[in-house]
Parts: structure tokens; C-alpha cells; sequence
């Protein structure tokens, strides 16, 4: 959960860190959910955390089933694959 979204984008890039993206290597944006307050954001992020793994890819796969880098849409040069 951020109020910066390009900045956490680019944190993850460089691995500012430490934890779950960092120590797996993970740098894509593949999903991202925007909401109206904190408060709603953070029950979001603590209903996703919640859920199991299949489930979560297939939110992300509803959404952007090939994986797609989403920085390109938000102004940042993807990743090579």
C-alpha cells in the first residue's frame, strides 16, 4: 500500500527493501488497485494478503493475463523480460 506508486515502483526496482519482492527478485508491476482512502487501502492489502497464491494469480490474470509489465502505462520504461 503506497500514496506514491512510482516511488514504490522504483523502490522494488532497486531493491530498496527488504522482504517478500526483494528476496524473490520481483520488479514488474503486474497489478495494482487504486482506492479512495488509507483506511480502505490498507483493509484491501491486509483482505489480499489473506487469500491464497492460485487466487491471486488469477486476479491478476482477469486483469493482465499475460503478465504485462504495467510501469509503461505509468510513465517508467519496463523491464526486459
Amino acid at each position: 500500500m503506497t500514496s506514491n506508486l512510482l516511488g514504490r515502483i522504483i523502490q522494488h526496482r532497486e531493491g530498496a527493501f527488504e522482504g517478500h519482492a526483494k528476496r524473490l527478485g520481483l520488479r514488474r508491476l503486474v497489478y495494482f488497485e487504486t482506492g479512495e482512502s488509507m483506511e480502505g487501502a490498507i483493509a484491501r492489502e491486509k483482505q489480499l494478503k489473506r487469500y491464497r497464491r492460485e487466487w491471486k494469480r488469477n486476479l491478476i490474470e482477469r486483469q493482465n493475463p499475460m503478465w504485462n509489465d504495467l510501469t509503461v502505462g505509468l510513465g517508467l520504461e519496463p523491464l526486459p523480460v
